[in-house]
């Protein structure tokens, strides 16, 4: 019965592509989705644990010349441990993130800006396993964190509009003073890019696709500027263009940048961009296999960076892709960044 279980959750993306057209959309009910997660999960924990007690074991043999194994009593505690461990990890990926306090120092800020406070969301992944009840709790958290603006760093979403609709439908209650602009992830190109944008901005979204936008205080200004996806060209959209997205900005003004991924911070640093806000990398969700997902993704996978005089900030995510919703020692967080000025 064991082995069934471990066989069906194998083939967990197999089931997901079956229910909706793709590995990125399960339309499963919520507690199967969160029993195949913990199932998966547990499945790698068990076998990390026992390739280190496998290599104890030979390290002895090899020590004492004596053959020998481990009792079968250290084998299930070890399945024991993994499936403990593998349910905090889960739990700790479904819940709604706590706030997080970053502050930033901006070279020739405004002293008008000194002291903004803007909350950065991104990787929602908004699906069957972040519904309506998780969006709504998420948009109130955020809404008491009295920010001055609210931007998202992309991939909302996980299904079609027609999947998602209710889902996202707590979105449009986000306010802040200055505005929430947003830019796509990779995650909208895979399901209709066009569609998602159009609903994005009825929701209250402004988008900054290779776009900018100057914030004011008086006659003080910061430019906000983000761009499209890396993934974008293959999916026949436009991808990253900071030089249009900067186009017509006035000059020697701080520019804060949104792109989804953040492998391109040399080259955003390159054209003197004063910060960075990124997401895509989930923090790399679990403690050591950061270190594979920073590989994938420039060297960059969570927290504040200096890279050439710009501050880029990875953020673990608001949430993360349901196909493996696990942390464990890297935990989401609602960003809240404080600007202060450096001279």
């Amino acid at each position: 019965m064991v082995a069934l279980l471990l066989l069906i959750a194998s083939q967990y993306h197999f089931w997901s592509r079956l229910s909706s057209g793709s590995v990125f959309a399960p339309e499963f009910p919520r507690p199967l989705i969160i029993l195949f997660n913990w199932v998966s999960g547990a499945t790698l924990l068990l076998a990390a644990l026992q390739i280190v007690l496998d290599l104890g074991a030979l390290a002895t043999m090899l020590t004492t010349r004596h053959v020998g194994g481990w009792p079968d009593g250290v084998r299930y505690a070890a399945a024991g441990a993994a499936a403990l461990v593998a349910a905090i990890g889960v739990a700790g990926a479904l819940r709604v993130p706590p706030l997080k306090d970053v502050e930033i120092k901006i070279r020739n800020l405004p002293a008008q800006f000194d002291g903004y406070r803007l909350l950065q969301l991104t990787d929602l992944h908004i699906s069957r396993l972040f519904p309506a009840k998780w969006s709504r709790a998420m948009v109130d958290r955020s809404n008491a964190l009295g920010v001055d603006l609210i931007v998202v760093t992309g991939d909302f979403i996980d299904g079609s509009v027609a999947m998602r609709q209710a889902d996202v439908g707590p979105l449009r209650d986000l306010h802040a003073p200055d505005g929430i602009y947003a830019i796509p992830g990779n995650h909208e190109y895979f399901f209709d890019y066009d569609a998602w944008m159009h609903h994005l901005e009825r929701l209250g979204f402004r988008m900054l696709p290779n776009a900018h936008v100057v914030l004011q205080r008086g006659e003080h200004k910061l430019i906000l500027a983000g761009v499209t996806d890396l993934s974008a060209p293959r999916f026949g959209q436009v991808g990253p263009d900071l030089s249009t997205a900067l186009a017509g900005a006035p000059a020697d003004v701080p520019v804060l940048l949104l792109d989804h991924q953040p492998r391109q911070a040399r080259q955003a640093a390159a054209r003197g961009i004063a910060l960075q806000l990124s997401g895509h990398t989930h923090g790399g969700m679990v403690r050591g296999l950061d270190r594979l997902v920073a590989r994938a993704n420039g060297g960059f996978v969570s927290g504040r960076y200096d890279v050439d005089n710009m501050t880029l900030y990875v953020n673990n995510g608001t949430a993360l892709w349901p196909g493996f919703a696990l942390r464990l020692g890297r935990p989401s967080e609602l960003t809240r960044i404080t600007l202060r000025g450096h001279s």
